[in-house]
């Protein structure tokens, strides 16, 4: 089971990207940490940052963000290959391995995972292109689907056996994922702001009181549109009832958010005070929908393998913190 992806997102995208160019310089070579006996070079730890040192020159040019990016890059980086070392240490004592013929089959697994999601043809082949295009050699990448496919096998042996999973764990990993699709889908809410200016407690007492009244007169009935037209400062979303359109919930300030999830669409909230850039409003807000999340029941086996994959990953952490503790490592960089 894999618990970190076989290829970086970018690689399962377009694979139609333009070509991105890091910068060539002299290496001096020096180890940047010992795990037991063995060392970690600075050259390997750059082979395998090659194809995400690209990814963020190709969002930026700033030398000084690549700067800041490249070194967190290699300080994560670095702790996996800690990490990889250990793993191998415990594979070469379980005497597990990695055929050839694996790492092809989990190339085409990829190949199939980018051709769902691009609805077109992909191939291990245009898999490979694309990797060599990426920066990094196909066999740094045949190295990489190799270590998770040890990892894999190491899992299962060393770490399922650690994990029970229980109906309350998937009802609890069912709560995050409702949540986090919650936060993901568009929501589309109506919003009556008023600016409280100066934000003074005299001013915000007296705008407060005027958006008690609104609301009371938009639950007896009165046209929640014809409200925001007549009463709101956001001049923006006058002529749209107070709605921006749909836009992701967790772009929301909190305070919305919170009122977004309680409030039933349709219906109109208290006034709350909120804290919008530099200014303070009093919203009042009209949530028109709410992503709809399926029933635990229906989704029961999906939430049973989430709950699963998380304790899995959990474990895994605190087993290879165990071996830390028993192993020599140096870190140098």
């Amino acid at each position: 089971m894999k618990l970190r992806t076989l290829l970086p997102a970018a690689l399962l995208g377009a694979l139609a990207l333009g070509r991105a160019g890091v910068a060539h310089a002299t290496i001096v070579e020096r180890v940047i940490a010992v795990v037991g006996e063995r060392p970690v070079l600075w050259t390997e730890l750059l082979r395998r940052a090659k194809a995400s040192r690209v990814q963020i020159r190709l969002q930026t040019s700033d030398p000084n963000i690549i700067s800041v990016q490249e070194t967190e890059l290699y300080k994560e980086l670095l702790e996996h290959m800690i990490d990889d070392r250990l793993e191998e240490q415990q594979a070469d004592r379980a005497h597990l391995s990695v055929a050839p013929e694996e790492i092809d089959r989990g190339i085409a697994n990829i190949a199939a995972q980018a051709q769902a999601q691009q609805g077109r043809p992909v191939t291990a082949q245009d898999v490979l292109s694309e990797v060599r295009r990426r920066g990094m050699s196909e066999q740094d990448f045949r190295d990489e689907i190799r270590r998770q496919i040890l990892e894999g096998k190491l899992i299962e042996l060393r770490v399922r056996p650690r994990v029970r999973v229980t109906e309350q764990d998937a009802r609890a990993a069912y709560q995050r994922w409702a949540q986090e699709m919650k936060a993901q889908q568009p929501v589309d809410v109506r919003i009556l702001a008023l600016r409280v200016n100066p934000p003074a407690p005299p001013v915000v007492e007296a705008k407060m009181a005027v958006a008690r009244d609104l609301v009371a007169k938009a639950r007896g009935g009165a046209d929640f549109c014809k409200l925001v037209t007549q009463y709101s400062d956001d001049v923006s979303t006058r002529a749209s009832c107070g709605s921006h359109g749909p836009q992701p919930l967790a772009s929301l300030v909190p305070a919305i958010q919170a009122a977004v999830r309680e409030q039933a669409p349709g219906t109109v909230s208290d006034p709350i005070s909120v804290q919008i850039g530099q200014d303070v409003a009093i919203v009042i807000l009209m949530p028109l929908g709410t992503a709809q999340v399926p029933p635990y029941e229906s989704v029961k086996n999906d939430m049973m393998q989430k709950a699963m994959l998380d304790g899995l990953e959990r474990a895994r952490k605190q087993w290879l913190q165990e071996l830390r503790q028993k192993v020599y490592i140096d870190v140098r960089l």
